[in-house]
């Protein structure tokens, strides 16, 4: 996508790691998270020095033209079925955030990182997130529930494999 760049968690400035401290910690991100307790900036520091040593994790902060607009992750990245995630900048004005992070994550798993299949996972009640993959041709395959809520797993295969 034009005008985007992926800027890896490992190589951020500290003001950059705070920002995103800012958005995970924000209540309207948050509460579609597994861990909805709010992250204290040393555990978030420290989780972010862990990425540089592994190598099933990959973390990215997306920036279009002048603007920060999200987040992207990539995990198990030792398989071919790739499990990914996304949230946007709670405080960005550029419409479809959704879209342009869904669509460089999924250009970069299936080409940079040669994913055969991109997993996900979205709390059923999140049905904006929800619709926003079935546009992609994400399809429902289970179920399970977290923190005594209902997850609903997608999955996209890659046509090209």
């Amino acid at each position: 996508m034009e005008n985007i760049k992926l800027l890896n968690f490992i190589d951020l400035e500290l003001e950059e790691k705070e920002m995103i401290l800012k958005w995970r910690n924000h209540p309207e991100i948050r509460k579609w998270m597994y861990n909805q307790d709010e992250i204290k900036l040393e555990e978030h520091l420290n989780f972010i020095e862990s990425l540089k040593s592994r190598k099933d994790k990959l973390y990215f902060l997306v920036k279009k033209e002048e603007e920060f607009i999200g987040v992207i992750d990539f995990l198990d990245l030792d398989k071919k079925e790739i499990f990914y995630g996304i949230y946007s900048n709670p405080n960005s004005k550029i419409m479809g955030v959704g879209r342009i992070l869904n669509e460089i994550s999924i250009d970069f798993a299936f080409n940079s990182l040669k994913a055969h299949k991109l997993k996900l996972e979205v709390f059923e009640d999140n049905i904006q997130v929800r619709n926003l993959h079935k546009k992609y041709k994400f399809r429902e395959t289970s179920q399970k529930y977290v923190n005594n809520k209902k997850v609903i797993c997608m999955e996209l295969k890659n046509e090209n494999r």
